[in-house]
């Protein structure tokens, strides 16, 4: 091997998270104009929140790939088609103009986790723990969108 696997995966998970996460000036200040609800008080937050996810993300694949060998690839397409979902949420959303969007990838992003996760669990429990934050997160990441709907009624 030419790098160690932690090192191939962490790039591909910035490189994909870096060519997807494209937004225009406009599609951020539709973004930034939607009314939040009163509660969400941690959106500072969530930026740091998602870092870690990902990084917790890139450990778990590391994980999978060392306890699938010798043939982790399928693995690998599964991380990445969960990265690719993730990614979308935003831009998808925002190029749409649509929070119902962003529930609808928010569930779809959850269930190839959890997917993924009951796969997973036989072969590398440990791998399967490292997507605990985001099996943890996505659902709280949904609702707050979902409960943005209503307080934005021209925007579903």
């Amino acid at each position: 091997m030419l790098f160690p696997a932690w090192l191939g995966i962490g790039l591909s998970t910035f490189a994909l998270a870096f060519a997807l996460n494209r937004l225009s000036p406009r599609d951020i200040g539709w973004f930034n104009r939607l009314r939040r609800p009163p509660w969400l008080t941690f959106e500072g937050a969530i930026p740091w929140i998602w870092i870690s996810i990902f990084i917790c993300g890139a450990i778990s694949a590391t994980l999978a790939w060392e306890a699938t060998q010798p043939n982790p690839w399928g693995w690998m397409a599964a991380y990445a088609l969960l990265e690719m979902v993730v990614m979308a949420y935003t831009p998808l959303m925002c190029k749409l103009r649509s929070l119902r969007v962003g529930v609808i990838i928010g569930l779809t992003g959850f269930f190839i986790g959890l997917a993924l996760a009951l796969a997973l669990w036989p072969t590398a429990p440990t791998a399967v723990g490292f997507l605990v934050p985001y099996l943890l997160w996505s659902p709280i990441g949904t609702y707050v969108t979902w409960a943005m709907i209503p307080l934005n009624p021209g925007e579903l």
